[in-house]
């Protein structure tokens, strides 16, 4: 069935364009927008973008399937316009084993209302000692390694686990935060933690951090994505080693592009991140180089923690916000403030993870996945933590003025939004 979708404001990453147009939806892929459409939709001027491609989501199957499980990060995505996820693997167990793999695509193919492609851990049990099967960890499905935010401090270790693999063809994502400098932490150090009398991160940490890892990519050649750069004084370490043709791309997450260290006033936990919020100074840093392409990705970082964990003392309480369906709305504050156009939002929020990780989607190119997101840039709504699809509700816009809306999400062509309400 060919269905078309007109009158919508099609938001192009690939050719940077944001346009009046039509665009066909033919089976599971777009289409030829001047064939003969089956069924019209009128899009009533809405914004019509590639679906966002979330890379770095924490979905807590196996182990705590009380704070995620796949059916419910699936809804958020779906209410987020996000179609497809790409989870982490710091669950408990961690995902090391072909088998735990195996368990984790199972699930997500039978729960999950969007794409989920599972990353899997560089190093068993995330503990920096030895390396994981990364060949048959391929072969099983994994689409990256990573240790998440547990850095791996044996450069030995890590050098021969980047060496094996490039080998392999394989991406490494890395969690750039000097170890030594960064633990303990809870804020970022400066004049606010002092009057706060809160443990303090020094952004140093995460240049030096950088440094190392950029060091070790030379040595290597290894293809490698930084999770998050979060300061102004990693980005000259990040532009150098671009201009030197290392395969190195950067992302951010969604709360440090729109908060700042101020934001955790009283010591509220639900602004609690790994890293920590930042000055303002480095936030308007990280949006230019967002703005400019330096940093490649924007994903939400998505850490679901149950009450239990935030509900604590600052310096006690665990890190991490679920954003999968702030995202999108978050990310738009950056462009209804004139610091990004659509497509250039869209380019990291979509085209560049999917090239990132050699998908095909993240476009609006025929013959590619008719995985897209149907949007109200305008309409504002008061977020309410409680009616969020997430299991756990552990975001900092608890009460704030969101504006964006998503209309529908579709997956393979199917509007997901629709079928999850019927």
């Amino acid at each position: 069935m060919k269905t078309l979708l007109e009158n919508a404001r099609l938001i192009d990453p690939e050719t940077g364009t944001d346009t009046i147009g039509s665009l066909m939806i033919d089976g599971g892929v777009i289409g030829d927008p001047g064939d003969t459409p089956d069924a019209r939709i009128n899009c009533h001027g809405q914004c019509l973008a590639p679906g966002i491609v979330d890379i770095g989501v924490k979905v807590s199957e196996p182990g705590e399937r009380h704070k995620e499980s796949f059916a419910s990060a699936g809804r958020a995505a779906v209410a987020g316009g996000i179609t497809t996820i790409v989870t982490r693997p710091d669950t408990d167990p961690a995902i090391d084993t072909p088998e735990t793999l195996e368990f984790v695509e199972r699930r997500a193919s039978i729960d999950a209302a969007v794409n989920v492609l599972p990353m899997a851990a560089l190093t068993k049990s995330r503990a920096g000692r030895e390396m994981t099967e990364i060949g048959f960890l391929m072969d099983a499905g994994a689409v990256a390694f990573t240790d998440c935010d547990r850095v791996i401090t044996d450069t030995k270790v890590f050098s021969r686990a980047l060496t094996y693999a490039k080998s392999c063809g394989a991406l490494v994502i890395g969690h750039v935060q000097e170890p030594g400098l960064s633990s303990g932490g809870a804020v970022t150090s400066g004049k606010f933690a002092t009057l706060r009398g809160l443990s303090g991160v020094s952004p140093m940490a995460e240049r030096m951090g950088l440094d190392r890892d950029v060091a070790l990519l030379e040595m290597t050649g290894a293809a490698y994505h930084v999770d998050q750069i979060t300061t102004a004084r990693a980005l000259p370490a990040l532009e150098r080693a671009k201009a030197n043709g290392l395969d190195i791309t950067a992302g951010v997450g969604i709360h440090h592009l729109t908060l700042n260290e101020m934001d955790v006033a009283d010591y509220r936990t639900f602004f609690k991140l790994k890293p920590p919020l930042r000055a303002e100074e480095d936030r308007l840093a990280v949006v230019e180089a967002v703005s400019s392409g330096l940093i490649d990705i924007i994903s939400s970082m998505h850490t679901p923690q149950d009450e239990e964990s935030k509900r604590l003392p600052y310096e006690e309480a665990a890190s991490g916000a679920v954003a999968l369906e702030t995202l999108l709305p978050a990310a738009l504050r950056l462009v209804h403030n004139g610091h990004l156009d659509m497509p250039t939002l869209f380019r990291a929020l979509s085209l560049n993870p999917a090239n990132r990780l050699g998908l095909t989607c993240g476009r609006l190119t025929p013959g590619a996945p008719a995985d897209l997101v149907l949007f109200d840039p305008d309409a504002s709504h008061r977020l309410d933590r409680f009616a969020l699809k997430s299991k756990s509700k552990n975001t900092p816009f608890d009460g704030a003025i969101l504006q964006g809306q998503v209309t529908a999400t579709y997956v393979g062509g199917v509007n997901m939004t629709e079928a999850l309400d019927a």
